[in-house]
This record gives structure tokens, C-alpha cells and sequence, in this order.
């Protein structure tokens, strides 16, 4: 048996390859699975719960098939699907935890969380972070007709595919950043922390005081899929190729 965890899938009707080795995925390795977790951007934009799209339904309709199999799933939300809420849970049966969250994972006491909260070198994606987050934003955002969240979703993803292409320097930014992880390992008193958010697949040693700790970040899923497998005795960081599937750029 094995714990499994997936990050960034940027799942959307525009990558149906993508959709499609997450369904393989759910109906394959992780059937045998202790249990599911998935560590944000699930979705390349959610824009609530209410969405009614047919690629929405679809991806609950296979989440719900999967928990319906008496998996536990759990999810932490990321940059990209933090709307995601109550009815999505209660349609999907996946479990909503917060960023971040500790787990007992075989004995080891892990933190999860999406690792945006980890770059925090990024100062102007930080002070967005906290600012899009307020509660009183949230219910607005929701509050605003479908149609125009929408609009809204399909504007910050055409801005984020005309970008100027990131120098060493931007990604450098946008990484980890080296003493909020030992902060984190500090605070929450672990052992081993997984994220993903970074895009960038590795498995880290640190040292926090006198003792170890392993960090694990998940890659995503924009070229072939990433996944992490724990169990009792080890983990393995994987790598899937997506299936030979028409699409849209992204």
C-alpha cells in the first residue's frame, strides 16, 4: 500500500492529454492507494463552484467515482482553484484542508501544502496572495454572475501565455525560498514537507538544527505527469508520459 500525491495538474478543455492521464491515473495506480492527496491548481482557473460546464461535471463525475471506491482524498487548494469549496467537496467526496496542513504519513509527521506560501522572495505575488484571499474578496468574487468570472479567468490566462519568457532570475524569485522553508520546518516541528506549486521536481535535504528534514516538491503537468509515492519505507518521485492525445496550446 501507498500514499500518492499529485500537484499542478492546470487541468482545462484546452489540454484534453492532460484530463485524460489524471482519469488513467485515478483508474490505474491509484485505485490500491492508502490514500489520494492533491496539493493545488488541480485546475488551470476554478471559478467557483457553480460552474456548470460539461469538463467541470466531468472531472467531479471521476473524482467521485474514485472516492465512491472508499479512498481517502484530500485536497489543498493553490494559486489557481483557492475558490474551490463546499458544494465541490460534496459533489466530489475529496476532503478540503488547509494550506498548510500536518499529516501523520507513516509515522512521519508531513507538512503539505501548495508551496506558494514558501516564495516569498516574490513580494508582489505574496501581497496579491494576501489580498485575494480576504474573506470579504472571496464572497465578492463569488457573489459576482458566472459569466463575468469567467471573463475574468480567460483574461489572466491570456496575460499569463503572452509573458515575456522568465529569466534565470524571474525563476530564481519565484522558487523556494531557503530560510521560510527552515521556518516552516521550525514551526510546524516536521520531519518532511511536499509541495508543489514551483514546477520544479526534486527531492531536497535540509538541515534544521541538529536533525534532517526532506522536502519534496511534485512537478507539473504541462509536458508529462508528476507524482509522488510514499510508503512505509521509501518515496518515489515519478514522471508519466502524457498520452499521444491532440491539443490546444496553452
Amino acid at each position: 500500500m501507498a500514499t500518492w500525491f499529485v500537484s499542478d495538474l492546470h487541468l482545462s478543455p484546452a489540454r484534453p492529454d492532460i484530463a485524460h492521464l489524471f482519469f488513467d491515473f485515478l483508474r490505474d495506480e491509484a485505485r490500491s492507494a492508502d490514500a489520494l492527496y492533491i496539493l493545488g491548481d488541480l485546475f488551470d482557473a476554478w471559478i467557483g463552484d457553480d460552474d456548470t460546464s460539461a469538463f467541470a461535471a466531468q472531472v467531479q463525475d471521476e473524482l467521485r467515482r474514485y472516492t465512491d471506491l472508499g479512498i481517502p482524498t484530500y485536497f489543498v487548494a493553490g494559486n489557481r482553484d483557492f475558490l474551490i469549496g463546499r458544494r465541490f467537496a460534496a459533489r466530489t467526496g475529496v476532503k478540503l484542508l488547509t494550506d498548510p496542513y500536518v499529516i501523520n504519513l507513516y509515522d512521519t509527521p508531513t507538512l503539505i501544502l501548495h508551496g506558494d506560501l514558501l516564495c516569498t522572495d516574490d513580494v508582489s505575488y505574496q501581497r496579491f496572495r494576501r489580498w485575494i484571499r480576504k474573506p470579504w474578496l472571496t464572497k465578492l468574487l463569488l457573489a459576482l454572475p458566472l459569466r463575468i468570472r469567467m471573463r475574468i479567468a480567460n483574461k489572466l490566462r491570456a496575460g499569463s501565455k503572452t509573458q515575456r519568457p522568465l529569466s534565470e532570475a524571474d525563476l530564481a524569485i519565484m522558487d523556494a525560498n531557503q530560510d521560510t522553508v527552515l521556518r516552516y520546518f521550525e514551526r510546524y516541528r516536521v520531519q518532511r514537507m511536499i509541495h508543489g506549486h514551483t514546477h520544479r521536481p526534486a527531492v531536497h535535504q535540509h538541515q534544521v538544527g541538529d536533525a534532517s528534514a526532506t522536502r519534496i516538491v511534485l512537478g507539473d503537468w504541462y509536458t508529462q505527469g508528476s507524482m509522488l509515492k510514499i510508503t512505509h519505507e521509501a518515496h518515489d518521485l515519478m514522471q508519466q508520459r502524457l498520452p499521444a492525445v491532440g491539443h490546444c496550446e496553452t
